[in-house]
């Protein structure tokens, strides 16, 4: 259990962790249900400190903080998908839009065709061996915490613990904001008669024991 000691040590404030992103650097963000809230907030913050700051994920939920008009030249998102977070800014240029299968995303990190100075992530508590799930939000999170200078991790008592090869050692983390915070989700609107229309022909042509992959939205769910 001495790994106890290296994970308290590592505990300081959102304000605090995130003041290892410089001007210049590339940080990525954990997305999706495992958007880091506090610290996206607690960079926002430091906005008239710092310059052409990058930010790389794959769908953000949120308001986007750093996403705003008065981000502009402070914070980039480089977005691996497109979300309500960065829409607006991707669609008026100060936003980029990166078109890449799924699939694909891992290898930008591992290759070194990304090289991540910061990675802020969102994971569950230390096991008894002192290794962080990754929770709900695997997909690159791995990749780049193996290839980033600098780890930070929001450690939420609320982000579920899942297994597999989704797990990291204290040893690789440097910074700890521990929070209890409710993960973001997706709001779900009435569906609509032509999303209803749709989804009835679309259930016509699927044969019993079909494997279905399903997208986020009106027309999937």
């Amino acid at each position: 259990m001495k790994w106890i000691y290296s994970y308290r040590s590592k505990i300081v404030s959102a304000e605090e962790a995130v003041s290892v992103v410089k001007s210049g650097d590339r940080v990525f963000v954990s997305g999706n249900a495992a958007t880091p809230y506090v610290l996206l907030h607690a960079l926002a913050e430091r906005k008239d400190e710092l310059r052409n700051v990058e930010i790389v994920h794959v769908l953000l939920l949120g308001d986007g903080p750093l996403a705003q008009p008065e981000m502009e030249g402070h914070f980039r998102h480089r977005s691996l998908f497109v979300g309500s977070a960065d829409r607006d800014a991707v669609n008026e240029g100060r936003a980029d839009y990166v078109p890449i299968f799924l699939h694909e995303v891992p290898a930008l990190f591992t290759s070194g065709a990304l090289p991540v100075d910061v990675a802020i992530i969102h994971t569950a508590p230390p096991d008894e061996h002192g290794f962080l799930s990754y929770g709900v939000e695997v997909l690159a999170t791995k990749a780049v915490v193996e290839n980033a200078k600098t780890v930070i991790a929001q450690v939420n008592e609320k982000m579920p613990r899942v297994l597999g090869d989704s797990f990291v050692h204290i040893s690789r983390i440097d910074k700890i904001v521990e929070v209890s915070e409710d993960l973001p989700e997706l709001k779900l609107d009435e569906f609509s008669e032509v999303e209803k229309q749709i989804g009835f022909h679309i259930a016509n042509l699927i044969e019993d024991g079909a494997t279905l992959q399903l997208g986020i939205g009106g027309i999937p769910n």
